[in-house]
């Protein structure tokens, strides 16, 4: 299981804002959600990260 700890902070804040991306997440298996998480730290800025968390919907 992820750990809270291990989640980027503006993506877990992001992902609050959004309760059915944060559903659909959760429901993710352990490998798909790292991958996301991974990719989370790469993004430099809010507006990037919204982005990011809003194209999470195709998931």
């Amino acid at each position: 299981m992820i750990q809270n700890e291990e989640l980027p902070i503006g993506f877990t804040m992001e992902l609050a804002q959004h309760s059915d991306i944060l559903n659909s997440f959760s429901k993710l298996d352990e490998t798909k959600k790292k991958e996301l998480i991974d990719g989370a730290r790469e993004v430099k800025t809010r507006d990037e990260m919204r982005s990011y968390i809003e194209n999470m919907r195709m998931f």
